[in-house]
């Protein structure tokens, strides 16, 4: 017999900027976390076209300049698709960075704008260097972050504090030249998948069953 085309209920565009561990670069796998998140989260009724947007070594200034020319052509118009927006803050650097209010600012606008296209989004913060001064940086940061997101009721996956001093995630990216490898993206991806991933999508973790 001749199964019957399925038609999904519900459809999501989903959008990817900021840091390039996005791309899955270092991963000999070459999913990444976010490529790691998408395969746990196939559900029947549910169709997600992904789309990374990653320009190479972009700041969080230039991400909250460029966004919205690479996403607003790229929406979906019809109205029974979802566009959603992961946004995965990068590591700014201290020279660059000035203080931590510049850097709400830059993220803050990110998330106002989305908001008056009707994209829904989820922020995933900066994961840590392997320096203590730039670890003392992104600390900073990442709370100042998390403070943006809270205060427009987004959600916000801390990367960095229980990361910073993961013996695994360390020396995963201590051999790998500075880059995730394989057990570092699965440290990230594990820590979306459980810090609101599913919440933020709507649906229940597949993984535990109907």
């Amino acid at each position: 017999m001749k199964e019957a085309n399925f038609v999904h209920t519900r459809n999501i565009r989903l959008f990817s900027i900021g840091a390039q561990t996005l791309t899955g670069v270092g991963d000999a796998r070459g999913l990444g976390w976010l490529g790691r998140v998408l395969a746990k989260t196939h559900v029947p009724d549910l169709q997600i076209e992904s789309y990374p947007l990653v320009f190479p070594n972009e700041t969080t200034e230039e991400m909250s300049e460029r966004w919205e020319r690479e996403v607003i052509p790229r929406l979906s118009r019809d109205e029974s698709v979802e566009n959603r927006l992961v946004i995965a803050v990068p590591q700014d650097p201290i020279s660059m960075a000035g203080s931590s209010a510049r850097a709400r600012l830059h993220l803050a606008n990110i998330l106002d704008r989305a908001k008056q296209h009707s994209i829904t989004t989820f922020v995933v913060g900066p994961t840590p260097a392997q320096d203590h001064e730039t670890n003392q940086h992104l600390a900073q940061l990442n709370e100042a972050y998390q403070g943006v997101a809270v205060r427009r009721d987004v959600l916000y996956v801390d990367a960095f504090t229980d990361l910073v001093n993961h013996q695994n995630f360390n020396q995963d990216v201590m051999v790998n030249e500075g880059l995730p490898g394989q057990a570092a993206y699965g440290l990230i991806a594990w820590l979306v998948l459980n810090r609101g991933w599913f919440e933020w999508l709507g649906i229940g973790d597949p993984s535990l069953g109907s």
